[in-house]
């Protein structure tokens, strides 16, 4: 199924590159999908593995069944046709036939369910967890905040890192092709970790194969899971819940580290309130510093859609020229917070530091070239009008 999808997705990049003469082959990922994969991705948690085992059961019951069946059904066929010089028997019912129908498909059932109903219950025992993490869906990103357990109060968004030349179609497309973020969520090897989903638009769903995790993401609920990884590495997953146009650009990256790294990474990671205070709203950027930042986080949240050219794509409208762009910057801003029509309002899922540079950066890119330096101090002006009027509306 994942070698499906990626396989659609990247099918107008591909096109395009065949269409060129460029030819390249897509190799397997570790932690992830394989080419011509079949059948599950291998376990790494009890849980996945029991799903693989039970599977497996499923299948076999299933096979001598049709084995059966139809083995007894052709048997009779054949063995009894018109040209031996059999005819059909004329009869209206059987009792001891029809108890068996019942009966035995019965039984098969309840032996197939209880198995099935164990394991169910196993995966919604999120109890005696060491790290209870929080994940929110975006349209179209993740959210991960650590709310229990070591690592708690760092949060942070998971977004899809696949250079856009790939994406349009000039570059060759990696094994890791929309399967890599800049922030995978991070966690220790042999720990529980409870997994709490939510969403802040619409249904998502949260999914990583080789754990044998899978939750629905809904706005206004959550809902819990847990896993339990028994080995270090990267493992890959995705939304499976058609969520927009760019479901196929959310990923999920786990990376599942040993006790000593896991630590090293809470540590290098932490310190919440000082990467806070580096970017508080009052802080002064350069517009070369704004203009850097800027550019990542047009790559990571905007080019999927208007492209790294700031030309558009589809429904999309170009930023080069544009009227919002080089018009009233507040109009700007207003538009970046709250959006509109078919884009995102970006102002639940950055912060004012990265809104800031990026409108820094697409109204001085491309020919935009408004001279403007928006600061952190104007992105949280504008939120607290925007709550303001929100509170006198009420």
């Amino acid at each position: 199924m994942k070698s499906i999808k990626r396989a659609l997705v990247g099918g107008l990049a591909a096109t395009g590159l065949l269409l060129t003469g460029v030819a390249h082959a897509v190799g397997n990922l570790s932690g992830g999908p394989a080419v011509n994969e079949l059948n599950f991705q291998p376990p790494v948690t009890r849980i996945a593995r029991e799903i693989y085992d039970l599977n497996t059961l499923m299948m076999l019951i299933c096979l001598v069944i049709f084995i059966l069946v139809f083995g007894v059904m052709f048997y009779s066929i054949y063995a009894h046709r018109k040209s031996k010089g059999y005819k059909a028997a004329h009869f209206h019912e059987s009792t001891a036939v029809e108890i068996a129908w019942t009966v035995v498909p019965l039984l098969i059932v309840v032996a197939m369910a209880l198995p099935a109903t164990r394991m169910v219950i196993a995966m919604k025992d999120t109890s005696n967890s060491d790290l209870t993490i929080k994940v929110t869906g975006y349209q179209w990103k993740w959210g991960y905040d650590y709310l229990k357990g070591p690592g708690e109060g760092i949060s942070m968004i998971s977004t899809l890192s696949t250079p856009a030349d790939q994406m349009e179609g000039r570059a060759p497309i990696s094994d890791t092709y929309l399967e890599e973020v800049d922030h995978p969520l991070v966690v220790p090897v042999n720990k529980k970790i409870r997994i709490i989903t939510t969403a802040a638009d619409v249904v998502h769903s949260w999914y990583v194969p080789a754990f044998g995790v899978k939750m629905d993401a809904i706005p206004g609920f959550t809902r819990d899971t847990w896993f339990k990884a028994e080995k270090t590495g990267t493992y890959h997953g995705f939304c499976t819940e058609l969520c927009g146009k760019n479901h196929s650009l959310m990923p999920v990256v786990v990376q599942v580290l040993s006790d000593d790294d896991y630590a090293a990474w809470v540590k290098a990671n932490q310190p919440v309130a000082a990467v806070a205070a580096v970017h508080a709203p009052n802080t002064p950027y350069t517009q070369a510093e704004l203009m850097a930042h800027g550019e990542k986080v047009f790559g990571s949240n905007c080019a999927a859609c208007h492209q790294a050219s700031g030309q558009g794509a589809g429904p999309f409208p170009a930023l080069v020229n544009s009227k919002v762009v080089t018009g009233p910057l507040a109009d700007n801003v207003k538009l970046v917070l709250n959006g509109k029509g078919g884009m995102p309002a970006w102002g639940p899922t950055l912060n004012d530091y990265d809104i800031a540079s990026a409108i820094t950066y697409i109204r001085n890119s491309w020919g935009n070239q408004t001279g403007d330096v928006v600061q952190p101090s104007v992105i949280n002006a504008a939120r607290k009008d925007k709550s303001s009027a929100s509170k006198s509306a009420t």
